[in-house]
């Protein structure tokens, strides 16, 4: 097969082109606050996820104790939710 040759499979996936485009791509929706022509995150979707994780980051300091491999991974998931909320 030459260079200018293509193969053609069938797979059965029809991508329409459409879909392609960067611009079309509907990201989800975050409720933002303008202030002073600047807009910010929704500060009590930040706050309930900052409780949320302050729980779950209680829980692993409690399940220290029990077991340190689970206490880890919880204090781990805590941090992602920390990142999370940073987004938010």
């Amino acid at each position: 097969m030459s260079k200018t040759e293509r193969a053609e499979v069938d797979t059965g996936i029809i991508i329409e082109p459409h879909l392609l485009e960067r611009n079309k791509i509907k990201t989800p929706a975050i409720n933002l606050i303008e202030i002073n022509g600047q807009k910010i995150p929704d500060p009590k979707l930040h706050q309930r996820i900052s409780f949320l994780k302050s729980a779950i980051r209680i829980a692993g300091y409690v399940l220290l104790p029990v077991d340190i491999v689970i206490a880890s991974i919880v204090l781990v998931v805590s941090e992602v939710i920390g990142i999370i909320e940073e987004l938010v």
